[in-house]
């Protein structure tokens, strides 16, 4: 058993008087100025001689079928170390500065990893960027490598991919029978991804993505790195912090991620985060009259464990042949608790499951999953899955029992769905990652964004983020839900801009309500 499991399928004194000195330090810092230095030629300065041919390549925009909108290609190598090896390539899109004079190109990433940043700039702007980025900014999506439009890692088609998510394994919960039938399930799948993603899977990792970072800087004219980066995009800007310090130019992090967290020790984080989010949405639940639940949170609480046991011991059947098992209900919850604008749904979905009605469940659930009308329009889930088995390396002799005694204690709804068969320990390419902080030293500022209420990104990991990196500068949003930029706070909305659009640095410490 491995607390792993949901983690690779789905993240005082003197220290205050340190804080106090470092708002007054960045209250001294003057704006960055914009790189004047940009031009259409690519940025081969200090480029290793085996890598000039991607670094120096053309980027040949065509129109994409929207107005302002242009997509390209661009070749990238499969090994950043041997070249040689082969290339893959990128798909980039760009959304062209409104105001006519962009000050440079700004690098998104909507997170994941899987989220095509192509499909998400393009039907998605504004989640994004809001109308001060978009004018200032040529704002760039691009799949990073193994997703979407880009070379991607391929498995399953929809019907592999409705039975690997979905089925209902044999046995009782923690039984031998059952974790023998996962493990089998997610040998198949590796050995799948194997065969249908051309050899790349080995290459398909964060260190690989950030490298296509600086390529694609470089190709589009930039000698700084301007980068918005969202849930996973805070690792991805993170490591291209670590790696290129001096090419950073004005970056923000949101829902900062801890990079020297182990993989047991991340999922456990994660699952704590969905366990108080789960309460939140309980605290509100009981105040409305269409709430399932009745008593006090911790009432509540002990209601959706026991309608989460008798889904296990007696499935809803839905009405496309599927059945809603505990684990489909509980990515349904899952999904519903990313933002707080969906727990009207989840109320929908918990009583109408209580009275034997899946449908609403399974469309939640079906979000989660990137499903649509029955298909699979993105590699998201692919993709996630090969990141993390290359990410994350082997924790060695690490006491299951104990993270599982931990996990219960701190999250006992979300618990008995969190454990299982580790999914990596059948991937066919080895781990090559490393878990350690990223200090970043010689960069400029790099804010961090941390929601006080995010599952999915705690926000402790945005605050040790923010305290590795010798520049880190924490803004703190307090509410419920993933992510703080766009969510309507004036205040998040303001840093963020000030420092993308202005270089000014926001205080540190700063708390948005």
């Amino acid at each position: 058993m491995s607390v792993r499991g949901r983690l690779a399928s789905v993240i005082a004194g003197v220290a205050g008087l340190a804080l106090v000195l470092s708002g007054c330090l960045y209250a001294q810092i003057p704006p960055i100025a914009p790189d004047t230095g940009r031009s259409l030629a690519p940025q081969t300065d200090g480029v290793d001689a085996t890598l000039l041919p991607y670094y120096g390549q053309t980027v040949e925009w065509a129109d994409c079928g929207s107005a302002g909108f242009d997509c390209a290609t661009v070749t990238a190598p499969r090994d950043y170390a041997d070249p040689a090896a082969g290339d893959l390539n990128l798909a980039v899109i760009r959304h062209r500065a409104t105001s006519g004079e962009p000050l440079g190109s700004l690098l998104t990433n909507p997170g994941g990893p899987g989220v095509s940043g192509v499909d998400t700039v393009r039907d998605s702007l504004s989640l994004v960027a809001d109308d001060s980025l978009t004018a200032s900014y040529d704002v760039i999506g691009f799949d990073p490598r193994g997703v979407g439009g880009s070379s991607a890692v391929s498995c399953y088609d929809a019907a592999g991919m409705d039975a690997y998510l979905y089925d209902i394994p044999p046995g009782k919960r923690g039984s031998e029978e059952r974790d023998a039938a996962l493990e089998q399930r997610q040998a198949a799948f590796a050995q799948a991804c194997e065969v249908g993603s051309d050899g790349i899977l080995p290459y398909i990792s964060t260190e690989n993505a950030a490298r296509d970072m600086d390529l694609l800087r470089a190709v589009l004219g930039d000698p700084k790195l301007n980068y918005l980066g969202f849930s996973y995009g805070s690792l991805l800007g993170a490591t291209y912090a670590g790696l290129f310090p001096d090419r950073v130019g004005r970056m923000v992090l949101d829902g900062g991620i801890d990079p020297s967290l182990p993989g047991s020790a991340s999922g456990i984080a994660q699952a704590v985060g969905f366990e108080n989010a789960l309460r939140a949405f309980m605290a509100d639940c009981l105040t409305r009259s269409d709430c399932p639940f009745a008593g006090s949170v911790d009432d509540a609480m002990s209601d959706l464990t026991a309608l989460l046991e008798r889904v296990d011991a007696r499935p809803v059947a839905g009405g496309d042949g599927r059945s809603l098992g505990a684990d489909t209900l509980m990515t349904a919850v899952l999904a519903a608790l990313y933002s707080d604008q969906s727990w009207p749904y989840l109320r929908t979905a918990l009583t109408d499951t209580q009275n034997g009605d899946a449908s609403v469940a399974f469309q939640l659930a079906d979000f989660y999953n990137g499903r649509e009308n029955g298909q699979y329009p993105s590699n998201t889930l692919e993709a996630l899955r090969a990141y993390n088995c290359i990410d994350y390396p082997e924790e060695g002799d690490i006491d299951d029992d104990a993270l599982e005694a931990e996990l219960e204690r701190d999250a006992p709804v979300v618990a008995p769905y969190w454990v299982g068969p580790d999914p990596c320990s059948a991937w066919p390419a080895p781990p090559t990652g490393t878990r350690a902080e990223i200090t970043a030293p010689g960069s400029p500022p790099i804010v961090v964004l941390g929601t006080t209420g995010d599952p999915a990104t705690p926000y402790t990991e945005a605050q040790a983020l923010a305290a590795q990196l010798s520049q880190g500068v924490l803004v703190t949003y307090v509410g419920e839900g993933h992510l703080a930029y766009n969510k309507g706070n004036a205040c998040v909305n303001g840093a963020v801009d000030d420092y993308l659009v202005d270089g000014i640095v926001p205080d540190a410490g700063l708390r948005c309500e």
